[in-house]
């Protein structure tokens, strides 16, 4: 009886010892795979179906390893891309974790999965929930089959939902982990989509050429849609990097939310029949619906104008000459008036003439005269007041020469006052904007006071919106004082055909939308997503998309002959000459009325006078 309790006993320890060094086994190739991720991890198993001890052997591993682990799943949106979720298919409750687990799009990118498999008997129905799972391109998952010395690591995923699973052989364990892999990134190892179909969604607004041309990229009709043009080739080119077939549709509109619903591109990608769409500004109501990634080209939307004329926006005839230069000659021509005043006072003194000079208001009268460029009947006779005149108007004649040649660069030079939103509010240049759905929008996006007035100006109460088609803006913008709110790559390859070289010194933009640069729209939970970021930036890097841009797109025009251009003088820059015609007259005016009135006064007072001395004359007589 003591010997087959011995051998008993002897079978119960070796037993012991094999489970628990298959244990220490599992628990070390766990503790193995998780370092060479090479990456922070959180390791998560939930309702494993291990014995108690085994579940505390791992967690202690993971501890000494600190390695960070948890035994429930509770998902933090900014540390997803640490979780490695370990499960056991021969774990009876393996299929309903699956199946969670593709509800909440846990297949995606960034999770990870690692599946144990240690028995060789392992239920079919197991194996097919698992191969049914939606493992597509940017699932990272590991299938860790139990082989006679360890484990047999494979990666498991599929091209695109209707293709068959690739099992690619990850390496294996036998005490040490080997990893056969040629690259870590997942995403250089999943770049070939073999020939998976992806849809472009392209946004045209300006003419429906755009459809025809577009495919052949043939660099016709440039004027029209360039932007979506560039997008295209550069996707194409993205599509082909990844070996998937390029597929295109057509869309006339963004894509806005109205009642609910979404319209033109973000509605194709939302619905599926896209993958991807043209550039697109970002905005929190889309954020809902779609992902962005890099960006394929600029997109620049901006009121373009030209800086309006110089006397426009100041009184030129006091521009010519600094302030200085100003005060200077109020000195001088109040100490010319005191020159002559004394020099007619010595000359009255010797013998006086009608066209003498008399008293200090003929001495004021004939300077200003003089710096107006005009005669008086009234003269000095001597040689010093002669001498003081001939100075005074050689000084001014000087002064005129220069103050004409400056008026009449003044004239034809573009001011430089609207530089920022608020100051082309307040300006009174006209507010417009070309006729295509998104400036129907955006303008209603914003309550801050300067924008809310910008948006009455363009689509006033009682008045005629001003939206224009692109030609008709242009033109109105080379006549001046309008501003154009468009994408400005279109108007200046319209403003290089139209403008004269003189013409295209004094163009401004202004930012209303005040925005990035839009990004690449793509269908949400796309499992193409990472592809596409990765592949566009290795196109930006490379140069192409800076090559495809400049070969599509037209630069600000630059302004190569500052020399400026014959233009007749009108009723604007003349403003400050007429008002001061105006205020002259009304002077005069005023003066005469005063002039009656104290020669009414006068001549009445004479009057009464006259009476009195009469009355006293009489009264004389009868005496």
């Amino acid at each position: 009886m003591n010997v087959i309790l011995k051998y008993a006993f002897l079978i119960f320890v070796i037993i012991s010892n094999v489970i628990s060094a298959k244990d220490d086994s599992m628990t070390d190739f766990i503790k193995r795979f998780v370092i060479n991720e090479g990456k922070p991890t959180s390791l998560i198993y939930n309702n494993l179906c291990w014995s108690k001890h085994v579940q505390i052997k791992l967690a202690k591993e993971m501890s000494n390893s600190f390695i960070r682990f948890s035994t429930s799943i509770k998902l933090n949106k900014y540390q997803d891309h640490h979780s490695l979720f370990l499960i056991d298919l021969d774990c009876p409750n393996a299929e309903e974790i699956l199946f969670n687990a593709t509800a909440k799009n846990l297949f995606q990118f960034p999770y990870r999965w690692l599946v144990l498999s240690h028995s060789s008997s392992i239920e079919e129905y197991k194996v097919e929930s698992l191969l049914k799972c939606p493992l597509l391109s940017d699932s990272d998952l590991v299938f860790a089959e139990k082989s006679q010395n360890g484990y047999k690591l494979v990666e498991l995923h599929k091209s695109s939902p209707n293709y068959s699973i690739q099992y690619t052989p990850r390496g294996y364990y036998d005490r040490t982990l080997v990893d056969i892999r040629v690259h870590r990134e997942l995403f250089r190892r999943r770049r070939d989509i073999m020939g998976h179909a992806l849809t472009m969604s392209n946004v045209i607004q300006d003419s429906n050429s755009t459809q025809y041309h577009l495919s052949k990229e043939d660099r016709l009709e440039l004027q029209y849609d360039a932007f979506t043009k560039i997008c295209w080739i550069n996707i194409k080119l993205a599509f082909q990097m990844l070996n998937a077939t390029p597929r295109y549709i057509f869309s006339h509109r963004w894509g806005y939310r109205r009642n609910g619903q979404w319209s033109g591109m973000v509605d194709d990608l939302l619905s599926g029949r896209a993958d991807v769409g043209t550039n697109l500004l970002m905005t929190v109501d889309r954020l809902d619906v779609i992902t962005y990634t890099e960006g394929l080209s600029p997109y620049r939307v901006r009121f373009i104008f030209r800086q309006p004329p110089l006397s426009y926006v100041a009184n030129i005839f006091s521009l010519p000459f600094s302030s200085g230069v100003w005060i200077a000659i109020v000195v001088c021509a109040i100490v010319s008036t005191v020159a002559l005043y004394l020099a007619s006072k010595w000359e009255i003194a010797i013998g006086k003439s009608p066209t003498h000079l008399d008293g200090f208001q003929d001495s004021l009268f004939l300077t200003m005269s003089a710096v107006s460029q005009q005669g008086c009947i009234m003269e000095p006779k001597k040689i010093s007041g002669r001498i003081i005149m001939l100075f005074v108007f050689v000084s001014l004649m000087a002064l005129y020469t220069a103050y004409s040649a400056n008026i009449v660069v003044l004239l034809q030079a573009p001011s430089n006052s609207i530089r920022t939103l608020s100051q082309l509010a307040r300006s009174k240049v006209t507010i417009a904007a070309n006729d295509v759905d998104y400036n129907h929008i955006v303008f209603k996006l914003f309550k801050d006071p300067v924008r809310v007035s910008i948006q009455k100006k363009l689509e006033p109460e009682n008045g005629k919106a001003q939206f224009y088609d692109m030609n008709e803006g242009v033109e109105r913008i080379r006549q001046g004082l309008f501003a154009f709110h468009s994408i400005v790559e279109p108007v200046y390859r319209r403003i290089e055909k139209t403008f004269l070289e003189t013409e295209k010194c004094d163009l401004t933009e202004v930012d209303f939308l005040n925005s990035l640069d839009p990004f690449t729209p793509i269908k949400k939970h796309s499992p193409y997503t990472e592809l596409l970021r990765v592949v566009i930036k290795q196109i930006r890097e490379s140069g192409i998309l800076s090559a495809v841009y400049k070969r599509l797109q037209v630069p600000k025009p630059r302004c190569t002959e500052k020399v400026s251009a014959f233009s007749s003088v009108g009723l604007l820059d003349l403003r400050a000459v007429m008002f001061l015609m105006l205020i002259g007259a009304a002077v005069s005016i005023g003066v005469m009325f005063i002039e009656i009135i104290f020669h009414k006064l006068n001549k009445r007072q004479i009057a009464t006078g006259n009476m009195k001395l009469n009355i006293i004359k009489c009264i004389y007589i009868r005496e």
